[in-house]
Order: C-alpha cells, then sequence, then structure tokens
C-alpha cells in the first residue's frame, strides 16, 4: 500500500515548496523507493494553459499533453520520470468534476457542499496515483498558503486522510520561514509559529517543519521552534539558501530530512542513497572549465519563470559541456536594424524563444538574420523556429510580405499557418497540439547528428505549422526540413547545412531536459557556442555572411 506525504507552505509564497518537495523525493528514490509527486494548485483555471506567463510563468506539458504547473517540470529533471495528468490538479478541475456529476444526477438530489462532496472528490484524486501500487510514496504539494480562502478545501482533505488513512500512512511536511532581521542581528521564529498555528486550527498537525533561512540555525532556535510547534527538535529542518536548486538535495540529506521521513512511515527497508551521479553533475556545474554567453530573444523576460525549463536546460547543458553559461535576457519588442549589432554582437550564442501573439515580432525576426548572416549559433523553438522560417522566407526567398497567419491573418505568402485540425476549433483551454509525437530524422543532417536516431518523440504546444506548399522552394534555396512527422507530414525541424549551428524546432525539447539526461539539442547549442567563443577568442572565427 502506497504512503502518502503531504508538503504545505506558510507564512509566504515562492518558499519553493516544489523544490522541497522534489527534493525530498529524490532522496526517497536514491534510497531504491518508488516515488512521484503530485501538484494540486487553488486556483479556479481548469489548467494553467490559458495563463499569461506573466500570471503563472511557464505552462510545462507532460507527455500525455496535460498543460500543467511549472513545478511538474521540476519534479520531472529531479526525478527523471515522466508526470501525466493526473499529477497536477487544479480547483476548477476539481469544481467542473463534481458539477458534472451533480448536472448527471449522481448525488442523487442532495445537496451538494464543499464537505463532504468536494473533499471527497479532492481524496480521491490524491489517493488515484497510489491506487494500482506503482509507487511506494507518493509526494502531494500544496498549492499556495496556509490560510488562503483558496487552499482550505485541500487543507480540510488533507485534515481528513489523516483521520482515515493508518498513521503510518501519512505525514505532512510543512515549510516556513525564519526571517533574518539585520538590525536586530537575529533570527525571528514568530512567523513561523502563527503559520503553524493556522495550519492546526485546521485540524492539520504537520510532522516535521522545513525552516527556509539566510542565516543556520542553532540548537537553541531549534529547540524553541520545536517546543512552540509541537514537533520533535529532529523534526526542525534547516534549509538555508543554495547557490543553486540542485544543492538542496544534498542540503535536506545532511539534515536526514529523508530518514525523519521513513521512520514517521515505519518504512525499514531502504538503501544507501546512490548519488553519484548528481553529485558529478554539481562538480561539473560548480567548476566550470569555461565560460559562454547566451542571447535569450523573447517577450516575457521581466518574468525568470516564463522560461524556466528552457533555463534548467542551458544548467543541464552547461554542465556536460563543462562550461558556465550565462543567459542574457534579451526584449525582442526593443530589437531594431539600427541596434541589433549591438544588442546582438557580443554573444556566442542565440536563443529565440517559444510564445504567442504579434507583440515584439518583428524584433525576433530581425534577431533571427543578424544570427543567420553571422555566422551565430542560433537555437530557435516552436515560435523561434517559426520566425526563422519567416526571415528566410523574406529575405532569401524575396517574398517580403511573408508571415505567419497567426499575426497577419490576410498575408498572401503564410509560410506559417494554422493546423487543418486548428481551423474547426473554438474552445482556447487544452486544445492545441498538446504533447508527445513522432518526428522521422533524415540521414546526413545536423539534426540526425545531434540524436543519433532515425526517430525520437518529443513535446509540443503549438496551433500553427509550416506550410508544406512553401517547401519545395525553401530546400532549392538551403534550408532543409530534416525532421517530420512521419503520419502527418508536419515539419518538425528546419536547419540550415552551409551555417556552423542553424537549427529550429517545432517542439520543446527543454521539457524532456533532466540533469541524468540533459536534452541533446541544448548539448549541442552549447557546444556549438563555446566552439564560437574559442575561435572568436582566437580571431580564427571564419566571417559568413547568407544573402
Amino acid at each position: 500500500m502506497s504512503k502518502y506525504i503531504f508538503v504545505t507552505g506558510g507564512v509566504t509564497s515562492s518558499l519553493g515548496k516544489g523544490i522541497i518537495a522534489a527534493s525530498l523525493a529524490k532522496l526517497l528514490q536514491a534510497r531504491g523507493l518508488r516515488v512521484t509527486i503530485q501538484k494540486f494548485d487553488p486556483y479556479i483555471n481548469v489548467d494553467p494553459g490559458t495563463l499569461n506567463p506573466y500570471e503563472h510563468g511557464e505552462c510545462f506539458v507532460t507527455e500525455d499533453g496535460a498543460e500543467t504547473d511549472l513545478d511538474l517540470g521540476h519534479y520531472e529533471r529531479f526525478l527523471s520520470i515522466f508526470t501525466s495528468q493526473a499529477n497536477n490538479v487544479t480547483t476548477g478541475r476539481i469544481y467542473q468534476t463534481v458539477i458534472n456529476k451533480e448536472r448527471a444526477g449522481d448525488f442523487l438530489g442532495k445537496t451538494v457542499q464543499v464537505v463532504p462532496h468536494i473533499t471527497d472528490e479532492i481524496k480521491r484524486r490524491m489517493l488515484l496515483l497510489g491506487e494500482n501500487d506503482q509507487f511506494d510514496i507518493i509526494l502531494t504539494e500544496i498549492g499556495g498558503t496556509v490560510g488562503d480562502i483558496e487552499s482550505l478545501p485541500f487543507i480540510e482533505a488533507v485534515r481528513q486522510l489523516q483521520w482515515e488513512l493508518p498513521e503510518e500512512d501519512v505525514m505532512v511536511v510543512h515549510l516556513t520561514l525564519i526571517p533574518y532581521l539585520k538590525a536586530a542581528k537575529e533570527l525571528k521564529t514568530k512567523p513561523t509559529q502563527h503559520s503553524v498555528k493556522m495550519l492546526s486550527e485546521t485540524g492539520v498537525h504537520p510532522d516535521i517543519l522545513v525552516c527556509r533561512t539566510e542565516e543556520p540555525l542553532n540548537n537553541d532556535i531549534k529547540r524553541k521552534i520545536a517546543l512552540f510547534c509541537n514537533v520533535k527538535q529532529e523534526a526542525v529542518i534547516e534549509a538555508m539558501d543554495a547557490s543553486t536548486i540542485y544543492e538542496v538535495p544534498l542540503l535536506m540529506l545532511r539534515e536526514k530530512l529523508d530518514i525523519i521521513c521513513l521512520k514517521k512511515l515505519q518504512i525499514t527497508k531502504f538503501n544507501e542513497p546512490d548519488l553519484n551521479k548528481w553529485i558529478g553533475f554539481l562538480d561539473k556545474l560548480k567548476y566550470p572549465r569555461s565560460k559562454v554567453t547566451v542571447g535569450l530573444i523573447g517577450k516575457y523576460i521581466e518574468l525568470q519563470d516564463a522560461y524556466k525549463s528552457i533555463l534548467e536546460s542551458f544548467v543541464h547543458a552547461g554542465a556536460v559541456n563543462e562550461v558556465k553559461v550565462e543567459v542574457v535576457n534579451v526584449h525582442s519588442e526593443f530589437i531594431t536594424r539600427e541596434n541589433v549589432a549591438e544588442k546582438l554582437s557580443h554573444f556566442d550564442g542565440l536563443l529565440v524563444a517559444p510564445g504567442f501573439g504579434h507583440r515584439g515580432i518583428e524584433g525576433k525576426i530581425i534577431a533571427v538574420e543578424y544570427a543567420r548572416t553571422h555566422g551565430l549559433p542560433f537555437f530557435g523553438i516552436c515560435l523561434g523556429m517559426q520566425m526563422a522560417v519567416i526571415e528566410f522566407a523574406r529575405n532569401v526567398l524575396g517574398l517580403k510580405d511573408a508571415h505567419s497567419t497567426e499575426m497577419d491573418p490576410e498575408t498572401i505568402h503564410s509560410v506559417i499557418n494554422m493546423m487543418e485540425e486548428q481551423k474547426k476549433i473554438s474552445m482556447m483551454g487544452g486544445t492545441m497540439r498538446l504533447g508527445s509525437y513522432p518526428c522521422a530524422i533524415k540521414e546526413n543532417t545536423l539534426a540526425h547528428t545531434i540524436y543519433g536516431d532515425a526517430v525520437i518523440h518529443e513535446r509540443h504546444r503549438h496551433r500553427y505549422e509550416f506550410n508544406n506548399q512553401y517547401l519545395a522552394e525553401f530546400e532549392k534555396n538551403g534550408m532543409i526540413a530534416s525532421g517530420l512527422n512521419p503520419e502527418s507530414g508536419l515539419v518538425e525541424i528546419m536547419e540550415l547545412p552551409t551555417h556552423p549551428f542553424f537549427i529550429g524546432v517545432q517542439y520543446h525539447p527543454e521539457l524532456k531536459s533532466t540533469v541524468e539526461k540533459p536534452a541533446p539539442l541544448f548539448v549541442s547549442f552549447i557546444a556549438a557556442a563555446r566552439k564560437y567563443n574559442e575561435q572568436k577568442g582566437t580571431g580564427q572565427r571564419k566571417s559568413v555572411t547568407l544573402s
């Protein structure tokens, strides 16, 4: 029978519940246990698919096509396992399910209430992953902060499960904050005391307190927290700020967070943690041999979480290449022909990021042209690939008004247009081309060199595609489709063989990059950026100008 660990948060948001949950799961997995994580989000949206990145950061897409919270990306990156639709549940999805049941008459005319009907559906979802005996431990992160009105049904469901399940099968880890007041030169425990008090008033009693702090917690402070929060002193865990999120599992190992959980859950059969690959990755990450600077061209650069998976993929690829990857955000809306050289000439590589809408599009096209004509390593993802296609059509094929019908529905040369199956869709949520699809790669291409396979599977999230009516003209002029969907013929990869490194992909390779299995495209892109940097430093870089 599966055992359940619930992770809640207090005092303030953005403390890192997702990282703590992923780190604990990694330690338990390293001890030979079968572990997964799920996230319950309190917002009423059915999923984050229609949310602006400024609102909620990146929308992470799972293998089965679920649009989910970005924390699921952390789960996959730490555990190297696939999550699914079942791993992310929102208030909107809970209420939608209950209302549909009510409309179908499933409640036999009874009054539908938050307790028990909403909480019963929450509990059903919380226990769902444990039904088939696939996992020994299931961690559940409760979004939001204790005390939020939106989180109350989830906290109530946890309370009920603490009462319904055997004591050794369920536990609660509460993440909180111990602020340091510089003026008084003191760590203050009162916010944590209030947070635990608020949680306890709901009937949920934490077994472990993980305390985020800028300064070490001495034994006196731990004893005080334990006394006033009604936990054992050994269950007060210090969570110091780390230089990278990938250090957190080792910090939690030092604090024996995993051992305390195993003891509470009465799990006696486990191994010594096997973290050799993880430690090897950290060594390369912390002690690089060189440095490259990559320009990330996007329009949501004010919020780092908008491109979270891309940034983490650069971390993974940098470690493989033993280089420090410095990512510099460049707002595409402010790139012009007059300033493009000033903004981009110092980079060793250029990534044009995915996105939606017309804002900043012309700046992205100008950036692509600069990379193409100056031999600068270029990597385009989804919309980034489409911008490369539009730029090539305008400046090489001579189709001056070439565009995507997403930005210009009236364009004569729609080199990017809406997919046929998308044209009949009116609902926005969950209706894009989502999830994993195959891609057949042509031999003797850059893509084939990178992947080394004839067929790959990558995740998608888009409505628009390359217009195959123009494919022959593109390939005649030097830009080839090196990857195609074997069933639909959808162009998945475009590249320029005459360029040192120029590739664009319709899919999102960043969504499958993990610590132990970095995305091949990112690894090769950073290798090309390193080579470009080395040639630039020795004066050996050849000038590349393509008309």
